[in-house]
């Protein structure tokens, strides 16, 4: 098999998340302990930090993996879902899986994944935990793809929890309320291991504290602690509020040990240490072009606020959704005084542009609905002046195509 063909295969025989949506969600944990078990269990090969949230675990993650890699640590960093390429999922010190290497996973296991029919993510997952083992990292961060109690990853038992943000997302798996959602993240809390929640919020934290008594965890809420101020290399304010969890987790990392300078380096660093692409990317300028994966409400009221700060003179948001997105609920937080262009992202699950201009429209929007993300991108650089600022988001499926 070819590597095309391999993805190919994987896309297409494979129920998937980001194509079908709640169908595809897989709750419960006996598929990845079947596969890892005849993989030989690889996740207990290597030391983990285990990471979950609603916003900010991605960003999280990868600030983890710049700092251990500035200290000297080979860390590997799993993370989902991809922008561009299937194998910026699944990295060693920044640099991606080999493409002979996912097809050679393929080729080795193709029989028993036929057999027992797992979905996309754990045969993903599968593949990362035998990568990091096989090259023998000395630590890997793994982010939690979905919730974190029944996620595929949830079979490890790291040093360290992350948990960074609770918002509404997902809550027709999660939960219609913010406890119930924090209960499906709190579900990645260990016995005997320290966890640190980066937000403190009165509704989410009694269930975090309960479920840390539970597992005789010793809990920090990084927001309620004192640390230094460093420069991070990503982009916009809102990512202080992630580097403070990302700092108290290194604080609680005792067997990793790492010093000032790698902190300040591996926060400054962390595009170039680890690749991280779509978190308030800057795209151009004159005019200034951004674009942002985040994509419910909690994480787009953080971007649309950076926007208010930044100056310019028209606004120009390019703006797609997927179909199970509540349109309705986050239409307010956008502004009424930009020129939007409606678009729909390529893939099976994306929201008709027709049908989301509409929405916008008889709420007193402006703007048009184009066909593709590309000729919506087009129209907007066509029509902004280069003092004017243009935004690019509203779904990691947006986002992936004009990276």
């Amino acid at each position: 098999m070819t590597y095309k063909n391999t993805l190919s295969w994987m896309f297409a025989q494979l129920p998937m998340y980001q194509n079908k949506g709640k169908d595809a969600f897989n709750a419960k944990l006996d598929g990845i302990r079947n596969l890892t078990g005849y993989l030989g269990n690889p996740q207990v090969k290597f030391k983990s930090i285990h990471v979950a949230g609603t916003n900010g675990k991605g960003s999280s993650s990868h600030m983890l993996a710049s700092v251990l890699q500035e200290a000297g640590y080979k860390v590997g960093l799993y993370t989902s879902p991809h922008l561009k390429d299937f194998r910026e999922r699944i990295r060693i010190n920044g640099r991606k899986i080999k493409k002979t290497e996912v097809v050679r996973f393929f080729e080795e296991n193709k029989g028993f994944f036929n057999e027992n029919k797992f979905s996309f993510f754990e045969m993903t997952v599968g593949m990362a935990f035998s990568h990091f083992a096989n090259k023998k990292v000395d630590i890997a961060i793994i982010e939690v793809g979905l919730g974190g109690r029944l996620d595929s990853t949830n079979i490890i038992t790291p040093e360290v929890s992350l948990i960074t943000n609770i918002g509404f997302d997902h809550t027709d798996m999660l939960g219609d309320t913010l406890a119930k959602i924090a209960f499906e993240k709190a579900g990645i809390i260990k016995n005997n291991v320290p966890v640190v929640i980066s937000e403190y919020s009165k509704e989410t934290a009694p269930v975090f504290i309960e479920r840390a008594k539970k597992m005789n965890a010793e809990i920090t809420f990084a927001e309620k602690e004192t640390f230094s101020s460093y420069e991070v290399g990503l982009l916009g304010n809102y990512q202080q509020k992630n580097s403070k969890g990302v700092l108290a987790t290194l604080e609680k990392l005792k067997k990793f040990p790492v010093d000032e300078s790698h902190i300040v380096n591996g926060l400054k660093n962390v595009v170039v240490n680890t690749k991280l692409m779509g978190r308030w990317q800057q795209l151009g300028e004159h005019p200034t072009i951004i674009c942002d994966t985040a994509h419910n409400k909690e994480g787009l009221a953080i971007v649309l606020k950076q926007i208010q700060k930044q100056q310019y003179e028209k606004l120009h948001i390019v703006l797609g959704f997927v179909k199970d997105k509540d349109v309705r609920g986050i239409m307010g937080l956008f502004p009424k005084d930009a020129l939007y262009y409606f678009t729909r992202p390529k893939i099976a699950r994306g929201l008709d542009e027709n049908q989301l201009t509409t929405l916008f429209l008889e709420a007193g929007f402006h703007g048009k609905a184009y066909k593709t993300v590309n000729k919506a991108f087009k129209a907007a650089q066509k029509h902004a002046k280069k003092s004017d600022f243009i935004y690019v988001g509203g779904s990691n499926f947006v986002v992936a195509e004009v990276l």
